[in-house]
């Protein structure tokens, strides 16, 4: 782990820690709430309140560094920063209106287009997840190991049902145990602690979604890429990925094979 990793993972697990008290003051207390446009989902006071914090206090530490998230303004200005910080204030903001513990706070710094260090915190549970690039992920400081499962029958996927439709499986959907949780992040997080074995996600893919749980996951030792098999990368001028796939290297190859029809199954 190099230094300044170090140095960057302790104030991104401050500043998550920060949020999480925030959010705990609105959750579970009918936090002002509305649609935003587009069709880009709901926002809550507590989204808002925490993006500024974090933009202060990370801003101010780091000045150098770009920025990117969900409720702030992007711009190009980050473009041109080598190393920067790519946030979701709340991930999972239905769940954190809905009174359900399982929203985070996702917080990551890249550098160069990877992920360098990340936080993913529950506040609800007080649960969290940080990894640093080459340095291993942990869980409230405990070492976290990925699932090995290879079999695409009954692997444990966290998904949505959509994500099964023929439409994406031309060549017909694998046969497994479908689970979901709200936050991205978090189902990231959870394949990296081996508590399930996969994840997926064909939709576009916002990087404050997936830049700081797809460090954790693969520092677990999962393999972590997009919906075509090839590797996350962040900063990009359009920050979305073409969905993210992770699991183990077996079972990752295994839906990539079957997508590409190179299994021989027949939808």
């Amino acid at each position: 782990m190099q230094a300044h990793d170090r140095d960057d993972l302790a104030l991104l697990t401050e500043a998550a820690r920060a949020a999480g008290d925030v959010a705990l003051r609105y959750w579970q207390n009918n936090p002002r709430a509305w649609e935003k446009s587009e069709g880009a989902g709901p926002v809550t006071e507590a989204d808002l309140e925490i993006d500024r914090l974090l933009s202060r206090d990370l801003k101010a530490a780091r000045p150098s560094y770009g920025w990117l998230s969900e409720e702030s303004q992007d711009g190009p200005a980050r473009l041109s920063a080598r190393r920067g910080f790519i946030i979701d204030p709340i991930d999972g903001t239905r769940a954190f209106m809905d009174g359900s513990g399982d929203f985070s706070h996702a917080l990551a710094v890249v550098e160069d287009g990877r992920v360098r260090a990340a936080v993913v915190y529950l506040p609800a549970v007080d649960r969290l997840y940080a990894a640093t690039l080459g340095g291993g992920a942990f869980c409230n400081d405990r070492p976290l190991s990925a699932s090995r499962h290879a079999e695409e029958e009954g692997a444990r996927i966290l998904t949505t049902k959509v994500n099964f439709e023929p439409r994406y499986w031309p060549h017909g959907a694998p046969s497994v145990s479908r689970h979901f949780r709200s936050s991205l992040a978090y189902r990231l997080a959870l394949v990296g602690e081996g508590r399930y074995d996969g994840m997926l996600t064909f939709r576009p893919t916002w990087e404050w979604d997936s830049a700081a749980g797809s460090l954790i996951a693969a520092e677990a030792g999962a393999k972590v890429c997009d919906r075509d098999g090839l590797p996350l990368t962040f900063n990009r001028p359009d920050p979305r990925s073409a969905g993210v796939f992770a699991g183990s290297q077996a079972l990752v190859d295994k839906f990539m094979a079957r997508l590409s029809g190179q299994t021989g199954l027949t939808a």
